[in-house]
């Protein structure tokens, strides 16, 4: 009985040095993600209400000294539930208010975001970024799509960026030069 408990404890034994030594690789197989803002230097932070409303808070990154110019990041947090054609819709009415698109790129542009934005719930956050050549989107830090098109993309962050947006107040935050 002693010879089979012990090779038991054993067995144990080296299965646990085993798991002990692997222990530090094992990050290896499933490595920390990567910041998507890594590189760029936070700005202001706002919200955006709609009718009293807390919609989504927004915040600001830049890789470089001026927030308007590319590449930069925008992050969205949800404080409701809002359905992801939705949000596409409200971002084509907001380029045509801006007057940065005919409507054939309207309608395309609404077609794109249709299929990149989900429908969210409060907490979930969408991060766009704005390459000189295009859009990235996330969803909750996972891709969710790209536009190639540099005109969508001037257009699209124009929404919270340019001089004439709808929500000034929230511009002005996003565009708060960063203490320090």
């Amino acid at each position: 009985m002693w010879c089979i408990l012990n090779s038991r404890t054993a067995e144990m034994r080296r299965r646990f040095l085993l798991a002990l030594s692997a222990w530090p690789f094992a990050s290896w197989a499933n490595p920390a993600p990567v910041s998507l803002t890594a590189g760029y230097q936070r700005w202001g932070t706002g919200e955006f209400r709609r009718f009293g409303f807390l919609v989504y808070e927004a915040t600001l990154w830049a890789a470089g000294d001026d927030p308007l110019r590319p590449p930069l990041a925008l992050k969205l947090t949800y404080k409701r539930n809002i359905v992801g054609r939705d949000i596409a819709e409200a971002s084509v009415k907001e380029i045509r208010n801006l007057g940065m698109a005919d409507s054939a790129q309207l309608k395309r542009w609404g077609e794109l975001m249709e299929k990149i934005f989900p429908d969210v719930k409060p907490g979930d956050h969408i991060l766009g970024v704005h390459l000189p050549e295009g859009a990235r989107f996330f969803y909750n830090d996972q891709p969710a799509g790209t536009v190639d098109d540099a005109a969508f993309a001037r257009a699209f962050f124009a929404i919270w960026l340019d001089s004439k947006t709808s929500a000034p107040d929230l511009r002005a935050a996003l565009l708060k030069r960063p203490a320090g």
